[in-house]
């Protein structure tokens, strides 16, 4: 405990205090409340110091920072008891704020009894209440949904509209059968034993057409969709229409009828996967029965040509090509050259090419419309639709298909080159190459193939092709199955480059391709029997099936590194209006610049 002379206390008298505060002023003015605050020693600044350059400072001891402390601390002291103060602390005593606490039932009534939140304050008040509410609904709730919505494409997963609703808004019903393998596929065909190597595929699809009365018009099926037109391509005779495909009896029945319909005499079907199943690479295997002597086919599009739709197909099919050449300009020539692309058909020494050139090729400048990829030299990936075909059937003097592919552009004379290392015919005694090369419109390479005709189509055989594209897991080669054995195979090295046309390697196929299945009657193949045909004439698929390597399965229409979605989207009326039959004509789209003929 300190001692009084430890402890001092500097005190002056209110009327003399340098350092005062008024607390309270009373209404009169008279009466000033002060405080006297404790005063500190005089200040060391103010006194006189007695220290020099040659004497130590002053020291300055325990006790004297105990006084200077406690002398600071009661400076700022108050009493806790105001009437210490010297302040009235009256009840009656009117002060300026009184009015703020004290309630007057009168002069409160109006707004005791309340009012209208319709005010403009009360309004913007809630306004303002609400666009938070909303500014924070926006923000975690709708902000994710629309990031969604607009950087994720809405699948019509596999139907005509959104949400896979058919055309009348209805979800068509497959029981059990959504799946892309068929639940009624046998375990023991869910792989199958390459013909190459011996290795196993998986099954990556299948359709074994057991569900009975499936219907093929638009919307109505996951995977399959039957076209409403006329296949001019080929001048057919038939108009194709959805109501002639149908299921039954364990397998699907293209049927080809004596039905007038759009001025033509005939009416049969064709159904295809454009843009719901496809696949890159792999083997395609159908049980098959043949009616007859019509022109029977299953066969396979890249996906950025739609068959039947010509608009979608000018520039694009037959192609296969990624360089920049004379391959890709209108029929295989520049100013004229090379001379060989003039008179290189062989039937007739006259023009190789009537294709209007490569509409997405590797020539495309940049900016312009091309659905991508783009090689590491900055220039495109040249794209296209090609055409591989399961069968085709003909009748020359016994029933045959013909197994093939189309290409473009061609070799001089459409001769591919067909050596000993570059196509191998097992058993030339079932198949043999195709004495017909191509024409104008596209180069074939084509091996024929003898098989069973019933006309009842009650005669089934397994036909299909493995096809491998990437020569970093296979050779890249096509081989063609006729009744579970390879009917033929061509490898890569029979599409090199020709020295003549002047043209690069056309590559086994990279793009993802789609199925289709038809039943038609058209004289460019072969000249009609109308005497022998019997109609109607059906023909039947048992199942259909898709395998691809393990460890390398690439399925679906819109790969990363071949991309369709996009482009179809851009120009969807050229894949779904069968009237717009040339892509410059009629559709009134131009070729994508390119520097190679147009300049960039």
């Amino acid at each position: 405990m300190a001692s009084d002379s430890q402890r001092r206390f500097y005190t002056q008298s209110p009327s003399n205090a340098p350092s005062t505060t008024t607390l309270l002023q009373s209404g009169g003015g008279s009466q000033v409340v002060q405080a006297a605050f404790a005063r500190a020693p005089q200040s060391l600044r103010s006194t006189q110091s007695y220290n020099t350059l040659v004497r130590p400072p002053l020291r300055v001891t325990a006790l004297t920072a105990s006084r200077l402390t406690a002398s600071i601390s009661d400076k700022f002291s108050l009493s806790p008891d105001p009437s210490s103060w010297g302040a009235t602390l009256a009840m009656n005593l009117e002060e300026p704020d009184d009015e703020l606490h004290n309630p007057d039932p009168r002069r409160d009534r109006k707004n005791d009894l309340g009012g209208s939140v319709f005010t403009y304050r009360g309004l913007t008040n809630l306004g303002c209440l609400i666009f938070l509410a909303l500014g924070m609904l926006t923000l975690f709730a709708g902000y994710p949904m629309i990031s969604y919505f607009t950087k994720q494409a809405l699948s019509n997963e596999g139907g005509f509209n959104i949400g896979g609703i058919n055309a009348s808004g209805q979800i068509p019903t497959m029981t059990n059968n959504y799946g892309l393998i068929d639940v009624d596929t046998p375990s023991s065909a869910h792989t199958y034993t390459s013909f190459a190597d011996s290795s196993q595929w998986q099954l990556v699809f299948s359709d074994e057409f057991e569900v009975e009365n499936r219907t093929f018009w638009p919307g109505d099926d996951p995977y399959w969709e039957a076209v409403n037109l006329h296949y001019w391509q080929t001048n057919d005779l038939e108009w194709y229409y959805p109501d002639q495909v149908t299921t039954r009896n364990g397998a699907l029945e293209i049927t080809l009828s004596e039905r007038e319909m759009n001025n033509l005499t005939f009416t049969s079907a064709l159904i295809s996967t454009w843009n719901k199943f496809c696949f890159t690479g792999g083997m395609v295997l159908a049980s098959v029965s043949l009616p007859g002597s019509n022109n029977v086919s299953v066969w396979s599009m890249g996906n950025l040509g739609r068959v039947g739709y010509g608009a979608s197909l000018e520039g694009m099919w037959p192609y296969s090509y990624d360089a920049c050449d004379v391959g890709t300009a209108p029929n295989q020539t520049i100013n004229g050259v090379p001379a060989a692309a003039l008179t290189g058909n062989p039937y007739d020494s006259s023009e190789l090419s009537y294709l209007p050139g490569q509409r997405l090729s590797r020539c495309t400048c940049k900016g312009e419309s091309h659905p991508g990829p783009v090689h590491s030299d900055g220039t495109y990936v040249g794209r296209s639709a090609p055409e591989i075909d399961v069968f085709e059937s003909q009748v020359i003097l016994e029933g045959q298909v013909s197994q093939s592919a189309q290409w473009a552009p061609m070799n001089y004379g459409y001769q591919w080159t067909n050596t000993s290392q570059t196509y191998q015919i097992p058993n030339p005694d079932i198949t043999q190459l195709n004495s017909y090369l191509g024409g104008v419109y596209q180069q074939a390479t084509s091996g024929v193939t003898n098989t069973s005709y019933a006309a009842d189509g009650g005669v089934s055989e397994t036909r299909g092709f493995p096809i491998a594209t990437n020569d970093a897991v296979f050779p890249q080669y096509i081989s063609w199955i006729a009744n579970d054995i390879v009917g033929w195979t061509l490898d890569a090295g029979a599409l090199v480059a020709d020295k003549v046309t002047e043209i690069s390697d056309r590559p086994i196929p990279q793009e993802p391709m789609y199925l289709i299945a038809n039943l038609g009657i058209s004289e460019n193949f072969q000249t009609v029997d109308f005497t022998n045909l019997i109609f109607p004439a059906t023909m039947r698929i048992d199942w259909i099936r898709v395998y691809q390597p393990k460890g390398s399965i690439n399925i679906g229409c819109d790969p990363k590194d071949y991309p369709t979605a996009a482009y179809i989207n851009e120009y969807m009326e050229a894949y779904t209006n069968p009237n717009l039959t040339t892509w410059k004509t009629d559709f009134n789209q131009p070729f994508p610049k390119n520097n190679l003929t147009t300049g960039c």
